[in-house]
C-alpha cells in the first residue's frame, strides 16, 4: 500500500497503480437529485477508460443514495436491516449501469455482489477480484458489504485493504473536505490536506468513522474530489493536487 507522505509534483507516471474508487449515488443522479443522470454515467465511463490505458487497476464501489437509503427508510419507522438491505440492492442497480456504460467503450467490467444474485453479477471472491484487475478488468464492488448497519464508504475501505489497493478515491459533488458544512456555512474553507484522526477527532463528514478508522488502520490515503470536473480521477491518480488528501500526520 502506498504511505502517506505528501503529494508530490505529477509526472507522466501513475502515482497509484491500484485504486479503489468510490463514487456515491447522488454523484450518479447528477443535478436531478433521483436516479442516473445519461451524461454523468458517460463521463464517468470515459474517464476511467482514460485512466485504464495508463495502466492503473480499477475496481469500483458505488453507493445507492440516487435510489435509496437505508438510514432514511428505517428513520420512518422500517425496520433497519430490511432498510439497508434494500440499500444494498439500489447499489447494485447503479452497478450495472455503470458497467454498461463502460463496456460501450470497450471496457472489460466483472460485477461482483456481497450478496450472491448469480443471474446478473459474480459472488465477490477476493482473490477472483485481483485476479481480474491484474487482468485489466475493471471490478465493480455493489451490494455492500453483504451486511446491515455498515455504509458503502465502509465497503470501499473494507475492499481497498482487502485488494491491498494503494489508495481509496472518494467522487463526490464537493470539490474536496471543508472545515464546514459549504451548504449551510458559506465561509467554509476546503482543506488541501488532513490527518485521519483530525477528521475522526473534528468529525469532519468525509465519510463514516468506521471508514475513516479502517483506512487509517491499514495505512490507505483518501483522496476526495469533485467528480463532475471531468478529468479529476486520473489527475487524482498522476498525483495532481486536487481535492483533499487524508492520510496520516498533519502537515500544516
Amino acid at each position: 500500500m502506498a504511505d502517506d507522505r505528501s503529494r508530490e509534483s505529477p509526472g507522466t507516471t501513475p502515482r497509484y497503480r491500484r485504486v479503489v474508487l468510490k463514487i456515491s449515488g447522488e454523484a450518479l443522479a447528477g443535478q436531478a437529485g433521483f436516479g442516473i443522470d445519461p451524461g454523468v454515467l458517460d463521463s464517468i465511463a470515459r474517464q476511467i477508460r482514460d485512466v485504464l490505458q495508463l495502466g492503473v487497476q480499477i475496481a469500483i464501489v458505488v453507493g445507492g443514495g440516487n435510489f435509496w437509503r437505508g438510514l432514511a427508510g428505517s428513520s420512518q419507522g422500517m425496520d433497519r436491516a430490511t432498510a439497508d438491505y434494500m440499500g444494498m440492492l439500489a447499489t447494485v442497480i447503479n452497478a450495472l449501469a455503470l458497467m454498461d456504460a463502460l463496456e460501450k467503450y470497450g471496457v472489460v467490467v466483472r460485477v461482483q455482489t456481497a450478496i450472491e444474485m448469480k443471474e446478473v453479477a459474480e459472488p465477490y471472491i477476493r482473490r477472483k477480484a485481483i485476479s481480474h484487475l491484474e487482468k485489466g478488468r475493471v471490478v465493480i464492488f455493489a451490494a455492500g458489504t453483504g451486511n446491515p448497519f455498515f455504509s458503502t464508504d465502509t465497503t470501499a475501505a473494507l475492499r481497498a485493504a482487502e485488494i491491498e489497493a494503494d489508495v481509496m478515491l472518494k467522487a463526490t459533488k464537493e470539490a474536496g473536505v471543508f472545515d464546514a458544512d459549504p451548504r449551510t456555512h458559506p465561509d467554509a474553507r476546503k482543506l488541501d490536506e488532513i490527518a485521519y484522526l483530525d477528521v475522526l477527532k473534528r468529525n469532519l463528514k468525509v465519510m463514516d468513522a468506521t471508514a475513516t478508522s479502517l483506512c487509517m488502520d491499514n495505512q490507505i490515503p483518501i483522496i476526495v474530489f469533485d467528480i463532475n470536473v471531468y478529468g479529476n480521477i486520473q489527475k487524482a491518480i498522476m498525483g495532481d493536487t486536487i481535492g483533499t488528501f487524508v492520510g496520516g500526520e498533519s502537515r500544516g
